[in-house]
């Protein structure tokens, strides 16, 4: 989501899905049975498959704020865990104990190592859908209720739940307070206006932006091996200097090609990552209701058994995800534009349709505005001053030079509710049916499945 200083600058223009489809995307929303159930079908040839009832919670996973970044069974200690359990322990920032990262996440000592991340595939999302996965349900046991206290298998995300932040929070081992990765769209302060964050239109460069060494940097300064295996169009962009600097590019466009790669480059001792989004790519067209989200997560699941069953012995392997996914009830959006209350004293809006980062006009009282846009959206969303968000630590640990470019105002969304600015933004982009962002369970809990080969 985002926004100009002019409505008509096309420079800065609301989001693409041609460029949200084309890269490492993100937006975002929330779901609930009863609306979802029922819904319309996003296009004629989309069969809704509802989830279980249970699965939608819309409640916000509070204990993201705070320490949280610092705990173990986040996104943050996977690359900690792992060099540790490599032999070559990275701390970083935020994760100053690698050893016990390795030790929460129950990671063996080994010689190779293999991280799949799996673009939009939410912890709850998988387990509702676990039919279409059948080799990752393996991974996940017998468990089938969907219990916020099953831990085993899932960790938390940073907030806000998008793959800009999470990409970043991953390959730094980090928080996006620190690396200045806070969104799809945020504000460049150099120029007081809105850039976009998956291919840096308008942004500050990533090295000078994104200033935390990578772990990929740090493992490959000790001399190990460390892969990253990705479609061409991926090398040398902003995002994966920004997020994933370090590693040595793997090429390949067909994902059985990718698959390949992944196995050989499994047979020397190192570290080999392999990013796919096929499933957030269905679900942002589609919605993780759809039966397009139920084939690519069956194309994802046959992949990830193709490499698991060809790894050399004693290679360990790991699934993640950046995030997960809710859908949007349309009925229910919330447009800015329509609503002069909500415009009242603000001069810029970016971040996403579930967490948005507002910005002043100089004029502007903060606490004004907080206050009225709580009693216009406190029912649906929580709505706090960028002061509240730093002191909670939201983002996690932050400096001046990062908290420069925080929203004056942020907020995020609790239910099946998304808030867009149909001044800025274009249709398709305000429509999608899958999205992601806040703290939702859906959203903020993601899937660590894991094996040793034998």
């Amino acid at each position: 989501m985002c926004a100009t200083e002019n409505p008509t600058d096309n420079d800065n223009s609301s989001l693409d899905t041609s460029s949200h489809n084309n890269a490492l995307k993100d937006s975002t929303s929330h779901s609930n049975p009863q609306n979802l159930t029922n819904s319309t079908p996003t296009n004629s040839h989309d069969a809704r498959i509802p989830a279980p009832q249970g699965v939608i919670d819309q409640t916000p996973v509070w204990d993201l704020a705070g320490s949280s970044y610092s705990k173990y069974r986040t996104l943050s200690a996977i690359l900690p865990g792992l060099s540790s359990a490599l032999g070559h322990p990275v701390a970083t920032a935020t994760q100053t104990d690698p050893q016990t990262c390795q030790s929460a996440l129950a990671i063996p000592r080994v010689s190779s190592a293999v991280v799949i991340l799996v673009d939009g595939l939410g912890y709850f999302n998988l387990k509702a859908k676990r039919e279409h996965a059948p080799f990752l349900a393996s991974l996940l046991g017998d468990d089938s209720s969907f219990a916020e206290q099953d831990k085993t298998h899932s960790l938390r995300t940073c907030y806000p739940s998008t793959t800009t932040a999470a990409l970043a929070t991953l390959g730094t081992g980090t928080c996006p307070g620190l690396t200045g990765m806070l969104g799809y769209t945020q504000l460049n302060p150099r120029t007081h206006r809105i850039t976009q964050m998956i291919k840096f239109k308008g942004a500050i460069p990533p090295a000078d932006l994104q200033r935390e060494p990578t772990v990929f940097e740090r493992l490959s300064a000790q001399s190990v091996r460390v892969s990253n295996v990705s479609l061409p169009e991926f090398k040398g962009t902003p995002m994966t200097e920004a997020c994933l600097r370090g590693a040595d590019f793997v090429a390949e466009n067909k994902l059985d090609k990718q698959a390949q790669k992944v196995v050989e480059l499994a047979g020397q001792p190192g570290l080999t990552y392999w990013y796919l989004r096929e499933v957030d790519k269905a679900g942002h067209h589609y919605g993780w209701f759809s039966r397009e989200w139920a084939q690519a997560l069956e194309q994802v699941d046959n992949l990830i058994h193709t490499v698991a069953n060809s790894l050399p012995k004693g290679t360990f392997l790991c699934v993640s995800a950046d995030h997960g996914m809710v859908e949007t009830d349309l009925t229910r959006q919330i447009d800015i534009a329509k609503n002069p209350a909500l415009q009242d004293g603000i001069q810029l809006v970016a971040g996403e349709p579930r967490a948005l980062m507002l910005y002043m006009k100089k004029s502007a009282s903060v606490d004004a505005v907080v206050q009225r846009w709580r009693q216009e959206v406190g029912k649906v969303a929580t709505v706090m001053s960028k002061q509240e968000a730093i002191d909670s630590r939201l983002y996690g640990y932050s400096t001046p030079r990062i908290e420069e470019m925080l929203g004056d105002v942020l907020v995020y969304c609790h239910e099946d509710v998304t808030i867009v600015d149909s001044r800025f933004q274009k249709q398709p982009a305000m429509q999608m049916p899958g999205v992601h962002g806040s703290m939702t369970r859906l959203e903020a809990t993601i899937p660590w499945l894991t094996m040793l080969t034998e």
